[in-house]
């Protein structure tokens, strides 16, 4: 319930297309909120109540809940805030808000008021540009150049042929220019259409299907699938994408003739959601192309020359309302984890 001195809000309010909140600025609680922040965050108001900001803010977002509230007094002493968040709603997706807070009048110094809008589509769209405009500038022009070069190197050779080596080049960056595209294709693909074509399946079935086929286009990999618990999750075309280029990647910059790969899943310990963790053996995927998955448009000599496999994991991952997190194993190796939303069992299943 709201206090006294805060009041609560219009029922006007609950015609409007923004979320709205009053917030008690000294405990950070919810002390009232309009239908429209109950629909984008997926929790009624007498929840919102009751829960803390941390329950939903993505535990994984890098900004805390201290921050939150730091945020709010200084709205509350007078200094209004605009800011983007990392949300997650009772269903565990993740979306991206826009909030923006003032203090609701002079005399309600604990009292702030709260506007909320859900950002994720056009925070998408904006980011999405910016990969493709990289794309456009550094990986495209990369291998053009490069192509061009052993093709005049080839014309001013004094051999009738041109050499193995001129040819096999041409041939690498041109087959690099095509896995560009088609990357750059499931990306728009996963974005455009994240709500079509959705199914509810076991995340290990669901597994175990795209390891097969990368199993049978790479057969001398040894790839193994793991349960720790059951779960289910919402899958379509973006889901294979972004397995499909994590076990690939695994397998590919392999130094093993017979590489291993384990895929291991269950629900995250840290966050609830189902958790897909592929493990390799390999040398650490370089900080800078893990950087530039949060700054498409900053580029280095390393990440604009080795294709955009991580940015097809990210975008596909986050259409389904899920994240990309990389680490690096204690014994060596790269650890790569898509997080999604844990769903119910379908109506039509039973089980024991």
């Amino acid at each position: 319930m709201s206090s006294p001195e805060c009041g609560t809000l219009s029922p006007i309010l609950d015609t409007l297309h923004t979320g709205v909140a009053i917030y008690d600025a000294v405990s950070g609680a919810v002390l009232d909120a309009n239908t429209r922040l109950e629909e984008i965050l997926g929790y009624t108001s007498d929840q919102l109540r009751e829960l803390s900001v941390a329950e939903y803010t993505a535990n994984t977002y890098p900004h805390t809940e201290s921050e939150f509230h730091d945020r709010l007094s200084t709205a509350a002493n007078g200094s209004p805030q605009q800011f983007m968040w990392r949300a997650k709603r009772a269903d565990g997706e993740l979306i991206w808000i826009q909030m923006f807070i003032s203090r609701q009048r002079p005399t309600a110094d604990r009292c702030v008021h709260v506007e909320v809008r859900d950002i994720t589509r056009h925070y998408d769209a904006h980011h999405r540009a910016e990969l493709f405009w990289r794309v456009l500038r550094h990986n495209l022009r990369n291998e053009a150049a490069i192509i061009i070069g052993c093709a005049e190197q080839a014309m001013e050779g004094t051999e009738s042929e041109p050499s193995e080596e001129i040819i096999s080049t041409i041939r690498s960056r041109g087959e690099k220019l095509g896995n560009i595209a088609t990357s750059v294709k499931q990306i728009e693909h996963a974005v455009t259409d994240s709500q079509t074509n959705v199914v509810r399946v076991s995340t290990a079935s669901a597994v175990r299907d795209v390891a097969n086929r990368m199993g049978a286009e790479h057969p001398d990999a040894d790839i193994r699938v793991s349960e720790r618990k059951p779960m289910w999750i919402d899958v379509n075309d973006a889901f294979e994408y972004a397995l499909a280029h994590a076990v690939e990647n695994a397998i590919v910059h392999s130094d093993d003739e017979a590489p291993v790969v384990e895929i291991t899943v269950g629900p995250s310990p840290n966050t609830g959601r189902a958790e897909i963790r592929i493990e390799d053996a390999n040398s650490p995927i370089p900080p800078e192309e893990i950087a530039a998955l949060s700054s498409p448009t900053v580029t280095t000599s390393t990440s604009h020359g080795s294709g955009i496999g991580l940015f097809v994991m990210k975008w596909c991952v986050e259409s389904l309302g899920g994240e990309v997190l990389f680490e690096s194993r204690d014994s060596g190796g790269n650890a790569v984890c898509l997080l999604l939303p844990p769903k119910q069992l379908p109506d039509s299943t039973t089980t024991d």
